[in-house]
């Protein structure tokens, strides 16, 4: 398998994540979105939306989009499953994780900072704003959703991590070391975050552990 990634790709570390849980490899093709390597066309041909992450499989078979690749690996490689096996679990595990990957990791990435600075003029720290706002949000609402739910353990669902703890991570991971934000204000979403952190699958995909990553991070 090869894995168009990122260092910096919160999308990419959640696909990270889900390969290590599943103790899966792939070879790492970087791809710099900060110097616009994604508009490339060779990239382009293996992902027209110009976006990492990408994963080829060994058949050529081409997956784009973070949470439609680990559910294609959770698919092809159940065990340990990354959803719950009843439908009203699976829906709550989705829910969650849709917190993160459709309502706020879209709006800070970087095509959208991009926007915000050359086609609205928006400061650096306006744009910093503007991610910690979505963030914020998003933190809202995991810490209601956990704290008042039974189905909330360990985890956020249940006692194995999972598809909402992987989004859960990239979210505080974005959070407090990209956006200069803070968890302190959501308790379970802290006590969750650092329980995966804890754990060396989550931890060896963080973003300034990757190759790519500038030696000054």
């Amino acid at each position: 398998m090869q894995l168009f990634t990122f260092w910096r790709s919160m999308a990419t570390f959640r696909v990270r994540i889900a390969m290590n849980i599943k103790g899966l490899k792939a070879d790492p093709i970087y791809v710099d979105l900060l110097k616009g390597h994604q508009a490339a066309p060779d990239f382009r041909n293996i992902n027209p939306a110009m976006a990492v992450p990408a994963l080829v499989d060994d058949d050529g078979t081409v997956l784009t989009q973070s949470t439609a690749i680990i559910e294609y690996l959770d698919e092809r490689w159940p065990s340990p499953p990354l959803l719950p096996t009843d439908p009203a679990g699976r829906a709550r595990v989705r829910a969650l994780a849709q917190i993160t990957v459709a309502d706020s990791h879209p709006l800070s990435v970087p095509r959208i900072r991009k926007y915000l600075a050359t086609e609205l003029g928006a400061s650096d720290q306006q744009i910093l704003g503007w991610g910690r706002k979505w963030q914020k949000d998003g933190l809202d609402a995991y810490e209601t959703l956990l704290a008042g739910n039974k189905a909330t353990g360990t985890f956020c669902h249940g006692e194995t991590p999972g598809l909402a703890d992987i989004c859960l991570a990239s979210h505080c991971t974005g959070t407090v070391h990209f956006y200069g934000g803070t968890i302190d204000g959501h308790p379970t979403v802290k006590r969750i975050y650092e329980r995966c952190m804890a754990d060396e699958r989550f931890s060896s995909a963080h973003p300034k552990r990757q190759p790519d990553a500038p030696p000054t991070i």
